[in-house]
């Protein structure tokens, strides 16, 4: 009788600590202003409704570290802030798990998530947080008379002499480069889908190679420019923003030619804590949620009704709505990055830029 005692006090405990254990969240992000982001908008109010503890941890780009937990057997990460078109790739290498859309929660007036996000946002492994873009930035110091006002610029060394830094790798700067050699926004992929148009985009690019940086991480580009090492940066809008309006630094965005795109949640294969993954999905991803991140960083919200929720730059009487990417004004002359043609062509492109990059 004892020992029966001890034996279920055991599986007492064990279960205790079982049920312990799937009450908390691992959360993989992108860290500096944008991780930030996460943390006051999704993971803080997150743990203060459910009690559920959000750790979380930071990487240069979170794909690459949720494929070689799920490839190894050791997943220690439960939700992931990923690039839609790697979350693309890694559902359909059986890495990530799938996300019933009728876990989202609707909008206050009932509307059905599946109807609040915009196209492309919720997909069989993945649900959008946020919509960002790629943008030329400049710092306003460097030039007293002409500015740089699109992408041709960035390329016009003569007109604009110093330093660029631009991100290690094709996506991007492939369809930058071909704006700046003049191909229309809305002609770019069908130019890209080309050997000519490809070789065409490398030209353009090599025209600039031995002025660029090359980063990383998405906080390296404001860095540059502070400390004067680049005068113009092709980057995240977020993270430039971020310096320009958090630390007073002269940096400038251009919107012409930005190339937008969707960030958003992923669950790995085999995350330890599936049922509180799933619940932190959903809230974070209610519109109330979206809008609030908004407020943080300057990407916009892919739900429909939170756009109207925004409300001013955190801790300013400053509205944030004409700093968003999805800003009107601001989408004009835009590219929006052609998620499937890079879910197709990501590894060859960037085999080619590494040995580019190489030579």
């Amino acid at each position: 009788m004892k020992r029966t005692l001890i034996l279920t006090s055991a599986l007492v405990a064990i279960a205790a600590g079982a049920q312990a254990q799937e009450k908390q969240v691992n959360l993989l992000s992108w860290g500096g202003a944008y991780g930030n982001s996460h943390v006051e908008a999704y993971a803080k109010p997150f743990e203060a409704k459910t009690g559920i503890k959000v750790s979380v941890a930071d990487a240069d780009n979170p794909a690459t570290p949720i494929k070689a937990q799920v490839e190894a057997g050791n997943v220690s990460t439960d939700v992931a802030s990923v690039e839609y078109a790697d979350a693309v790739r890694l559902c359909d290498e059986g890495l990530l798990e799938e996300i019933d859309a009728s876990i989202l929660l609707p909008t206050a007036d009932g509307t059905a998530a599946s109807d609040d996000f915009i196209d492309g946002a919720v997909t069989e492994c993945f649900v959008g947080t946020d919509v960002y873009s790629m943008v030329l930035a400049y710092d306003d110091s460097k030039y007293a008379d002409a500015k740089p006002s699109g992408a041709a610029d960035f390329f016009d060394l003569e007109k604009f002499p110093g330093k660029r830094t631009m991100r290690k790798g094709a996506k991007f700067n492939l369809e930058f480069a071909l704006m700046a050699d003049g191909v229309p926004a809305d002609q770019v992929y069908e130019t890209l889908a080309t050997p000519e148009g490809v070789d065409r985009a490398f030209a353009k690019l090599d025209s600039i190679k031995d002025s660029v940086i090359w980063w990383e991480a998405g906080a390296q580009p404001p860095q540059l420019l502070a400390d004067g090492e680049v005068s113009m940066a092709f980057a995240f809008n977020g993270r430039i923003f971020n310096a320009a309006q958090g630390e007073g630094k002269p940096f400038k965005i251009v919107w012409d030619g930005q190339i937008y795109e969707m960030e958003g949640w992923v669950i790995p294969k085999g995350a330890p804590n599936l049922e509180s993954a799933k619940e932190f999905v959903a809230f974070s991803t209610a519109p109330e949620q979206q809008a609030r991140a908004a407020e943080f960083i300057s990407y916009g919200p892919p739900r429909k009704s939170a756009a109207a929720l925004v409300g001013n730059i955190e801790g300013t009487d400053v509205p944030m709505g004409p700093n968003l990417p999805t800003f009107a004004e601001n989408m004009e002359g835009a590219l929006g990055s052609n998620l499937d043609f890079w879910v197709d062509h990501d590894a060859e492109l960037n085999e080619r830029f590494n040995a580019w990059l190489a030579s």
